[in-house]
């Protein structure tokens, strides 16, 4: 692909919701410094994705992305890190590049790291994280895995697909989940968010814990700016 004379826009599979997407949020086009196109999957509910392993939602996840590309994307992405069950399946449908979802780091950042240390996930739900979704990301065996709570505001808002959050709470959630993982191994050198929604609280969890935290906004801004090379002057 060659550099473009205006920014690659990336286009983004989003699940059907309701719940808010402030700030940091995939699904908030102030969260992005590039051109994004928004694609709502009709059927892609939270449950439907993280519980259900996005049963039946192959065909219309393709269907969406070659929509998205006729509207000017020049890579995709989605909104849920569960997606990642479905990378081999995208990425051979279309004929751009595919990142489904923020796992895909996992490996990579390992590699940043001194051999003493070693990244961990937090994600929105541990027990439907499953062995399928780590292999399809390429996360090594092993990888710490943290999670915020069932009963916690956040989960309540998104996984339920509530139209209203105490973003405040759901703050206070991620920061908790994040120094719980950390007291849980302490050989962990970075975090990777599994969960797109997390990002608005990268910042604090980082500033809680002392450890850098990657996510779909570090992932994509990478992505898209392969997309799209910086162009120098050198005449």
């Amino acid at each position: 692909m060659t550099s473009h004379e205006t920014p690659a826009a990336v286009g983004i599979l989003m699940l059907n919701t309701r719940f808010p997407r402030i700030p940091g949020d995939i699904g908030n086009p102030l969260t992005w410094p590039f051109p994004v196109h928004f694609k709502v999957v009709e059927g892609a509910s939270p449950d439907q994705v993280v519980h259900k392993k996005g049963q039946g939602l192959l065909a219309p996840f393709i269907e969406a992305s070659h929509e998205l590309i006729a509207e000017g994307a020049d890579g995709i992405t989605t909104s849920c890190g569960f997606l990642a069950l479905f990378q081999d399946e995208l990425a051979e449908a279309v004929p751009v590049p595919v990142v489904t979802s923020s796992l895909m780091q996992v490996d990579l950042v390992n590699r940043l790291l001194p051999p003493t240390k070693r990244a961990g996930i937090l994600t929105i739900s541990a027990s439907a994280l499953t062995p399928d979704h780590l292999a399809k990301a390429g996360v090594p065996a092993g990888t710490p895995v943290g999670s915020t709570g069932a009963g916690s505001e956040f989960n309540r808002a998104i996984l339920g697909n509530e139209p209203e959050m105490d973003i405040g709470k759901a703050r206070s959630d991620n920061i908790d989940a994040a120094l719980a993982l950390q007291k849980d191994h302490p050989d962990l050198g970075a975090i990777v968010l599994e969960c797109t929604n997390m990002v608005p609280y990268a910042a604090d969890m980082a500033e809680a814990t002392g450890l850098p935290v990657y996510s779909i906004e570090t992932f994509v801004t990478w992505f898209q700016s392969g997309l799209s090379p910086r162009r120098f002057d050198v005449d």
